[in-house]
Order: structure tokens, then sequence, then C-alpha cells
């Protein structure tokens, strides 16, 4: 019963990504950090993955290459340190830290600080989002951020054109680092149903809520999630 709780989150949360560009992560990282901590950040990387190509394809003529070109410069070496990350600092830690992005890509999401998509500005935004994304599976926020300015439609190809690329370059810098194995490889193919699911009823779901409604339910749930993370680490700092 653990899988099929895990896959309607996934689920959800795809359904999220699908209808606003970003939101696997916020949304589904905080559930796996309470329930199978062991499946992060790998897995859910993974997912982001085929999700990200699927939604790149879906919406390929819309993508700003010069952003995503940026952006993957700028990621290079925020992958190196979420990978380090990953491999020195213990779960607790990572966990605060995975909170901590949550937190924070809900902040960003939510003021209305619109950073122009400049070369520097982009180049920072991918710095951040390899060192969230590789360390904590959440790299979506700070990307979107400086993609406020364009349209929706041109947001949802970008940032899936960015990921599909930089999800890439993450993996490998946790395979490098040996936190990708073939456990997780099995858990994102038992959970890539789900996200599939939640991809599909993303584009039925638009048509009926709005997109902004969709983004202050996954809110909610990513602070509530990202909460209790911080209550468990804290709760083992304190015992141990």
């Amino acid at each position: 019963m653990e899988i099929i709780g895990i896959g309607l989150v996934i689920l959800a949360a795809s359904c999220l990504q699908g209808a606003i560009g970003f939101g696997l992560g916020m949304m589904a990282a905080p559930v796996l950090a309470i329930v199978r901590p062991d499946l992060l950040p790998a897995t859910l990387i993974l997912l982001t993955v085929a999700l990200s190509v699927a939604m790149f394809l879906r919406e390929r003529t819309s993508v700003d290459w010069r952003i995503v070109m940026w952006a993957l410069i700028g990621r290079i070496p925020g992958v190196v340190l979420g990978a380090l990350a990953v491999a020195l600092l213990p779960s607790t830690a990572l966990s605060l830290i995975l909170a901590a992005a949550v937190l924070g890509g809900v902040a960003f999401s939510l003021v209305g600080w619109k950073p122009a998509p400049t070369t520097g500005n982009v180049m920072i935004a991918g710095a951040a989002s390899g060192l969230f994304g590789t360390s904590t599976s959440i790299g979506g926020p700070p990307i979107a951020l400086v993609m406020r300015s364009l349209a929706p439609s041109q947001i949802r190809a970008t940032i899936n054109a960015y990921f599909t690329f930089g999800t890439a370059m993450s993996l490998t810098g946790l395979a490098l680092g040996g936190a990708l194995t073939l456990h997780h490889v099995l858990a994102a193919a038992w959970l890539a149903p789900f996200m599939v699911v939640g991809l599909l009823l993303s584009s039925l779901v638009l048509t009926r809520i709005s997109s902004r409604a969709l983004f202050l339910i996954g809110v909610i749930a990513s602070v509530l999630g990202a909460a209790i993370v911080i209550v468990q680490a804290v709760g083992a700092l304190t015992a141990g």
C-alpha cells in the first residue's frame, strides 16, 4: 500500500507540473523524505527526466533556447556542489536542505518579484537550480522565477527543455558519486505509470481549474510536507 500512496502523490505532483511547468519535486519530495528517504533524490530526478522530455516534446515550438543554454552553463557548478552534498552530508542535513528548498521555492513563487531573464540572472538561477535540483530534486523555482515575464506556454516549454538536459546532468553527478543505484531505477519504473497518468490529466484539469488555483493547492501541500520534514529532522537531531 505504501507504493500506491507514493504513486498517488506522484500523480498529483505530475499533474501540477504538467499544468504550470514545475512542481513535481516541490510537492513530492517532502512526502518521500518522510516515508521513503532512501529514494531521494535519484528516484524523483529520474521521474523528472521522463516527465520533462514528454512536456518538452509536447510544447517544443515555444522553447526560448537562449535561456536554456545559459541556464545549463550555470547549472554545471551547482550540480557538482549538489552531488558532493548528497555524498558527504548526513540524511538529517539533507532533509533540512530539502525543506528549505521547498519553502524557498514557495516564497519566491508567491512574491511579485520578476527579475529580468538576462544572461547573468539566468546563469545564477541555473546554478541554484543545479545545487538544489541535484541534492533535493527541487530545481524548478529558481528557473521559473527568471521566466515570469514570459507567456505561460513558453514558461512550460522552456523550463522543461532545460530540465530535460539539466536533470541528465544531475543524474550523471549522482552516478559518479555513487548515489544512483538499481534500487532507484526500479522504484522510478514502479512509479512511472502514476507520472504518465498525472501528465495526461494535466491538460484536462487545466480546462476546469485555473493554473493559479492549481499552484496554490500545490503550495499548501508542499508547505505542509516541508513543515513535517523539519519537525522530524529537528526531532532526530535532538534525540541524537
